[in-house]
């Protein structure tokens, strides 16, 4: 007895003082963590749901951009969420349920027909009923994360399938239910299973000392690390039953990495490999998942195939063998191919230009810190097909005209015509570079495209000017307050007489634009183009009216969206709405639209605008295959033709497009030679409906192009011109001498 005194005395001391208070100390890390267990959660930002409707304008290819964004797979089958097959110009999709900024909708196989470049027919694959209109569900396209790069969704234990519960206690730690933090029959078991396979296939770890490691320690093999492992494993045990264990658990676990960013959490791991909610996942794919948690880069389905099949399949014969699954699904898992697309879905961030303006107009009701950690779910207004393809024609041009000069750029902005949604967005030649963005923050002469505005303050004037107006076109010497002379050119050096005020909006005739523009007094122009809330200073010279003031593509977008829209002042948007973390809408980004008062002049601009696109300076646009769209648009180039521009709209969408160069170098470019092909070769491509000119309060007649007077469509010189109602040409200018020169010849 003597001899165990000192032993005894020695082990009382020492938990006493030492192993009492440690024990306190990590009690309290314990209860500190634990207590109140939470995760910086990042934020996801979405596109636009896509709707599909009959008419709407939509190709095979566009529907398929579309579907790849949502990480949609080919299947021959389409049965399983996330799929689909394409037949010729049908298209049966298998879509996921999903909620967004408009609501719930559940899991739903439709079918999808194509003619004309449109939607022809939209039914309920299942029953063939047909529908009106169906939601895809949208694409995701960045994450804002806090300083830890960590994907997580935080579910609830019992949104969980009860497979996957059951089956990762059967794999990883089946006493679980029963042990008090650490289990010695689970050490031998994986000790035998590991000896009997010749390689490691089971670990001894229960899951609570799996948890402590994932939230406490660091990945040592130390021996005090061991020690502390097990102590936190029992105080968590003592403290908190398995239901919330458990749940911590399922939320932290690391089962996959992509670059920099880490996936925890099982709901978060279904999205990353299968594109879907845990709720719909097959035993083979809750399988699989379970399987990841031994090694999530050794058994990564993407690098790593065979060895992911292997254990997925090792994985269910265990769920065999606890009896959560019969032989039946067994045999039928076993087979299944892995259902994991390429693709990653992870998106960090694919479009940094338009994400550039998400959080320009989030920062208003969101502080950064809130959007990194708060688990929100933002959707945006980007459409996926829309902006790949305008980054593909973007580039395609400038790889084109870079021939000569290399050191191109350019920027585009496509806004939906009548809601000013930015469906598209580029900031540069490289659209994934996310450095300087050329759509928000390069501001740069635009030349003609100012003219419109001129136009519109005339036509606002409707006793006194028309579209058939006669404007002089004669040389301009204007004498500056500095002494010297300001003497512009039109584009072709040439002055043309008396022109009717369509034809020098469409041919972009410098001469008359000034003549009109001093006649009705800079001021008002200047006024106009302010009263769009632009951030730049509009120019307060003559010079304005042939485009001397500095905006950027998105604030040029922002002045012809008033166009587009037939006349109605429409905010830029890249927001539809906000949910958080529980999916309840937060915020609801709606659009007000101004009052129209300007309406008919507007559609006058429009309809020369069209003339631009059908016998003016972007003639182009007809003569390669687009004149069905019947678009409106304007031409602008830079003094010495430093930038070259484009601005147009179709009955769908409106597109700005800029090119130059970022050391304000001479480029020899017009608008017609570069920023006009790029639209173009956005339009052979994108969908569209053609722009139709409302006709209401309007009137049109046929005009004698010389005397600006009504004449008869037979005339010489007759052109059918609109006007606002009550203003046409009273008198009438006829052509009787005409029809008998045309019946008698000269006179001879």
């Amino acid at each position: 007895m003597r001899l165990l005194r000192a032993p005894l005395w020695l082990a009382f001391g020492f938990v006493v003082g030492f192993l009492a208070p440690y024990m306190l100390y990590l009690d309290s890390q314990v209860r500190s963590r634990f207590d109140d267990l939470a995760w910086d959660l990042p934020s996801r930002v979405y596109a636009r749901s896509l709707e599909l409707k009959p008419g709407v304008p939509m190709t095979a290819e566009t529907l398929t951009l579309e579907l790849q964004a949502s990480r949609y797979t080919p299947d021959a089958a389409a049965r399983t969420q996330g799929t689909y097959t394409q037949t010729g110009a049908r298209f049966v999709i298998a879509r996921r349920a999903f909620a967004d900024i408009d609501g719930r909708e559940p899991a739903r196989r439709i079918a999808v027909t194509l003619s004309a470049n449109a939607v022809s027919a939209l039914s309920d694959a299942v029953s063939d009923a047909a529908l009106d209109h169906v939601r895809l569900d949208p694409a995701r396209i960045a994450t804002l994360y806090g300083a830890e790069q960590e994907e997580r969704r935080v579910v609830k234990l019992e949104q969980l399938p009860p497979l996957l519960v059951a089956g990762l206690q059967a794999v990883e730690d089946r006493d679980f239910k029963h042990h008090r933090g650490i289990a010695v029959s689970a050490i031998l078991r994986a000790a035998f299973a590991d000896l009997s396979a010749g390689h490691v296939v089971q670990g001894g770890s229960t899951l609570t000392q799996q948890l402590v490691k994932n939230l406490f320690l660091d990945r040592g093999q130390r021996v005090t690390r061991k020690v502390n492992e097990a102590l936190i494993a029992l105080l968590i045990e003592a403290r908190y039953d398995k239901h919330r264990i458990l749940e911590a658990y399922t939320n932290e676990v690391f089962l996959g990495q992509q670059g920099g960013q880490a996936v925890h959490g099982f709901a978060a791991a279904a999205e990353f490999y299968f594109g879907r909610e845990t709720k719909d996942l097959s035993p083979a794919d809750i399988a699989l998942l379970v399987g990841l948690v031994q090694g999530p880069s050794l058994y990564d389905p993407r690098r790593h195939p065979d060895l992911a099949l292997a254990r997925r399949n090792r994985v269910l014969a265990e769920f065999y063998e606890t009896g959560l699954i019969d032989e039946a699904t067994l045999t039928t898992s076993r087979v299944a191919p892995l259902g994991v697309p390429d693709a990653p879905g992870l998106p960090r961030n694919t479009t940094p230009a338009f994400l550039d303006l998400v959080r320009e107009q989030l920062q208003h009701d969101y502080p950064a810190a809130q959007l990194q950690r708060a688990g929100l779910s933002v959707y945006t207004t980007l459409a996926p097909s829309t902006q790949r393809l305008a980054e593909l024609s973007l580039a395609k041009t400038l790889d084109a005209l870079g021939k000569r000069q290399p050191e191109l750029q350019g920027a585009m902005v496509v806004t939906g015509a009548h809601d000013g949604h930015v469906q598209a967005l580029i900031g540069g030649r490289d659209a994934a570079d996310p450095g300087f963005d050329r759509a928000l923050d390069a501001r740069r002469p635009v030349g003609s495209l100012v003219k419109p505005f001129v136009y519109l303050v005339a036509l606002a004037q409707p006793q006194k000017y028309s579209l058939a107006s006669l404007l002089d076109d004669s040389p301009v010497d204007m004498i500056q307050p500095n002494g010297t002379h300001w003497t512009p050119q039109n584009d072709d050096h040439e002055s043309h007489g008396s022109v009717p005020l369509i034809d020098a909006l469409a041919h972009s005739y410098n001469l008359a634009t000034v003549h009109l523009g001093m006649n009705l007094g800079v001021d008002k122009v200047r006024g106009l183009l302010a009263s769009f809330g632009l951030d730049a200073t509009v120019n307060p010279n003559p010079s304005l009216l042939l485009g001397a003031v500095d905006l950027s593509p998105f604030e040029v977008a922002q002045l012809y969206q008033y166009f587009a829209a037939d006349g109605h002042a429409l905010p830029l948007r890249a927001l539809r709405g906000v949910l958080d973390a529980q999916g309840r809408p937060l915020t609801q980004y709606t659009i007000k639209t101004g009052a129209g008062q300007y309406l008919g002049p507007a559609r006058l601009v429009s309809y020369a605008m069209q003339a631009v696109a059908q016998t003016g300076t972007a003639h182009a646009i007809g003569e390669q295959g687009l004149g069905h769209l019947h678009a409106a648009g304007k031409t602008g180039t830079s003094d010495s033709q430093r930038d070259s521009w484009f601005a147009g709209f179709t009955g769908s969408q409106l597109a700005v497009v800029w090119v130059g160069r970022d050391d304000n170098q001479q480029t020899g470019l017009w608008g017609a030679t570069g920023a006009l092909q790029a639209w173009i070769a956005l339009f052979r491509k994108l969908p569209s409906a053609p722009f139709v000119l409302p006709q209401d309060g309007l009137e049109t007649v046929w005009v004698d192009m010389q005397s600006a007077q009504r004449t008869q469509a037979q005339c010489k010189n007759a052109r059918e011109l609109p006007f606002i109602a009550g203003t046409a040409p009273s008198g009438t200018e006829h052509c009787a001498w005409q029809e008998i020169k045309s019946l008698f010849g000269d006179g001879h």
